[in-house]
């Protein structure tokens, strides 16, 4: 029952992230729509903002249940960006009302999840530490999020799948290279 109130409470700050911008939103705004009481959204969240790094992490991760692997991390991402243009007003009215600080940690999570269990995938069997995975995980992840913002910020006009191929044109084999070189099985530059 509270996974379904905290869905429904979710759903209601979508809709108004339809209407208008995060920062003008409150919690009475979100109990009216959802016909609760105000109680019972503090029973739940913090506050709008508890409330939206809920929503996010929340449909993240079923956005990438069983993508997290070399042969379906493009299904991943074409699954984020499909989010993001089904939510546009929502997304945008959160980017420009401050809701940068809820949004890109959940989408950064999300991607180096995905990337991370890649690294892991491609460097089974060979030399390198947890730390270098991490690394390479983390590297990717700001370059795959910030594409993923610049087409939001753009206008979301672009083909997302001409996005994730020229992605996958630019990373093909660079996850073996990188964990090679951190493995010592490559030579210098």
């Amino acid at each position: 029952m509270a996974q379904t109130t905290k869905k429904a409470i979710a759903a209601s700050l979508k809709r108004l992230l339809g209407q208008k911008p995060l920062t003008k939103i409150t919690v009475t705004d979100i109990a009216k729509d959802c016909n609760i009481s105000r109680h019972t959204f503090y029973y739940h969240f913090r506050d709008v903002y508890d409330l939206m790094e809920w929503t996010c992490r929340a449909e993240g991760e079923c956005l990438l249940e069983g993508k997290r692997d070399y042969a379906n991390w493009r299904q991943g991402m074409a699954e984020i960006f499909r989010y993001f243009r089904d939510n546009q007003i929502m997304i945008q009215n959160t980017l420009r009302s401050g809701g940068r600080d809820y949004l890109m940690p959940c989408l950064y999570q999300r991607t180096y999840n995905v990337l991370l269990a890649v690294v892991e995938e491609k460097s089974a069997g060979k030399a390198i530490s947890q730390r270098h995975k991490e690394f390479i995980a983390n590297f990717y992840k700001h370059a795959f999020a910030g594409i993923v913002l610049d087409w939001v910020e753009s206008g979301m006009n672009r083909d997302p799948a001409d996005i994730i191929s020229d992605l996958d044109t630019l990373v093909r084999g660079t996850f073996v290279d990188a964990i090679d070189k951190f493995s010592g099985n490559t030579g210098s530059l």
